[in-house]
This record gives C-alpha cells, sequence and structure tokens, in this order.
C-alpha cells in the first residue's frame, strides 16, 4: 500500500485519539457541574461561566487552526491535527518538525511528498521531544516550585528579576530561531540575498500587533481583548509574509 501523508487511516487513529481527549474533557465538565450542585453554587453563575469559557475558546482556537493549516502543506492534516490538539503549539512543532526535516536534507514547507520512514521520523522528534516536559514536572516540579517560593520569602524583587530572566531566556531561544537566516544577506544562492529579512519582519509586524492590542487593553479598558491579541497577531503576521516576501524577494 503507497503511504500518503493524508491517508484516511491516519485520519482515523487521529480522530480517535482526539475523540480520547475530548471525552475526557467531557467526563470532568460533568463531575464538576455534579459536585458544584452538591456545593449549592448558584447555577446561573455555573451556566454564565459556561458560556464565557467556550465563547473565549474561540479565540485561542483560531490560531491553532492557523497552525495546522501551515504545517500540513508538508506533514499532511492528520498529524499537525493531533499534535496541536493535545499538547503541541506552533512555536514548538514547527521548529521539532524543521530540525527533523533538515536532519533528512529536505526543507520544511518545500517538500512533495515523504515516505513512510521519513514521515515516522519526524512524527517520532515532534513527539519524544515534547514529551521531556511532562516528564519533568512529576520529577523536579515540587522541589524546582518550593525552590522559587522560598527565593520569594527571602527576597521578592530578586525572585520577579530570576522569573523574569527565565521567561527572556525562553524567548531569546525562538528568537535566534528567527535571526538564523540572516547569513543568507551574506550568501549566495539560489534565492534572494534579502530573504533572511523576511521572519524578522513577519515577527516585527506580529510584534506591533500585539502592542497595539495592549495599549487597546490600557487606555478603553477593553479587556477582551487580550483572548483576541494571539490570533490577531498571528493571523496578521503570517498575512504581512506575503507583501513582504514580494517586497524583499
Amino acid at each position: 500500500m503507497e503511504f500518503r501523508v493524508n491517508h484516511p487511516i491516519l485520519f482515523l487513529m487521529a480522530g480517535f485519539l482526539v475523540a480520547v481527549v475530548l471525552a475526557q474533557s467531557v467526563y470532568f465538565l460533568v463531575k464538576a457541574l455534579k459536585r458544584s450542585k452538591q456545593l449549592g453554587m448558584d447555577p446561573a453563575k455555573i451556566r454564565k461561566t459556561i458560556k464565557t469559557a467556550a465563547l473565549f475558546t474561540i479565540a485561542p482556537a483560531v490560531s491553532i487552526v492557523i497552525s495546522v493549516i501551515a504545517l500540513s502543506k508538508s506533514l499532511g492534516l492528520p498529524l499537525p491535527w493531533l499534535r496541536l490538539s493535545v499538547v503541541g503549539s506552533l512555536s514548538y512543532e514547527a521548529i521539532a518538525a524543521e530540525n527533523a526535516v533538515s536532519a533528512m536534507g529536505l526543507t520544511l514547507g518545500k517538500i512533495d511528498s515523504l515516505t513512510a520512514q521519513q514521515f515516522v521520523n519526524i512524527a517520532l522528534v515532534m513527539t519524544i521531544s515534547i514529551m521531556l516536559g511532562i516528564w519533568l514536572v512529576p520529577a523536579i516540579g515540587k522541589k524546582l516550585l518550593g525552590g522559587m517560593e522560598a527565593l520569594e520569602n527571602r527576597d521578592k524583587k530578586w525572585a520577579d528579576i530570576f522569573q523574569n530572566a527565565m521567561f527572556i531566556g525562553m524567548i531569546s531561544a525562538f528568537l535566534g530561531y528567527v535571526f538564523c537566516d540572516f547569513s543568507r544577506l551574506w550568501i549566495p544562492g539560489n534565492y534572494a540575498p534579502t530573504s533572511g529579512l523576511v521572519p524578522v519582519c513577519v515577527m516585527a509586524v506580529s510584534a506591533l500587533v500585539m502592542l497595539v492590542c495592549g495599549l487597546l487593553m490600557k487606555k478603553f479598558k477593553w479587556a477582551w481583548v487580550n483572548d483576541y491579541a494571539l490570533p490577531l497577531s498571528l493571523v496578521l503576521g503570517m498575512a504581512s509574509a506575503i507583501p513582504i516576501t514580494a517586497w524583499l524577494g
């Protein structure tokens, strides 16, 4: 049987796993509703909370759909659908897939077809790597949290600085991925010499959109913008890649 990244069997396998996750969500929702009745909570407030949560789930879901579409060109729909429906994120999945693809001498986004072995290799890299965080939480999470609480009790200012430094360090890792193609400005090849600036400009557009959303929340007290800031920055950033690429080459 010929392998295809969009084979119906892959859709069935991914759909089954997504259905299991959805079933877990429904199960815990039902359990939570039963428990709220036992505690005598106001049913009107419970219904309002459910409606509000469902409404504001739409915004993050938009960014997930965009991520699936972005990866589907090379990896098909089932794998990105499964990864991003359960535990993945576009920033991680794209980097993990790119690393796996480049190790095989291919380029993400420029793949016409994958063999079964190549597909399995990519899926393993994307899956096993992100499981490290799942393994580390029960192993060191409690000890790490205790250390952070002890530091905060001794000196809250330095605790805040330490947490912000860790966050900036994480962001810096992704910034390195954005700026890594700057070498194309000086190395000749079969691409425009300014193509390395495309991801930088796209990042700048996304950051500008996020900044505007922040200013709107601060000036007009539009708290609802917070839930739509991420998908807006993703959509407008990706859309800007088209004219930016046409401009820079």
